[in-house]
């Protein structure tokens, strides 16, 4: 059984920072690209960063270049996502997912999702 178990969520001011860890279980996590997205409310789930099988290769939306930057340890099975400079806009459920093999943009190219995690940026 495939597990995605996002934490580390929350309420920070603007300008603050948070950092979302993904711990997987039950799949061969090396194997995977991860990503995470978001879904504000009233909103689609966007793609926010993607990360390939081994961390060479990275991939962010253009609207937090520079602010967020993700990272995995294959050997914890964890993937991260460090959110500096936080902005209101920001705000959003954030889940991570897994795909077999390459980095995606696409949602629907993921195999596997968490059940997503709250961050909430006051201004």
């Amino acid at each position: 059984q495939v597990q995605l178990v996002e934490s580390g969520g929350g309420l920070v001011q603007a300008g603050g920072s948070l950092r979302l860890s993904c711990a997987a279980s039950g799949l061969f996590f090396s194997g995977y690209a991860m990503g995470w997205f978001r879904q504000a409310p009233g909103k689609e789930r966007e793609f926010v960063a993607g990360i390939s099988t081994r961390g060479g290769n990275t991939a962010y939306t253009d609207s937090v270049k520079g602010r967020f930057t993700i990272s995995r340890e294959n050997a914890k099975n964890t993937v991260y996502l460090q959110m500096n400079s936080l902005k209101p806009e920001d705000t959003a459920v954030y889940y991570c997912a897994a795909n077999w093999k390459s980095i995606s943009e696409v949602s629907v190219h993921y195999d596997y999702w968490g059940q997503g995690t709250q961050v909430t940026v006051s201004s």
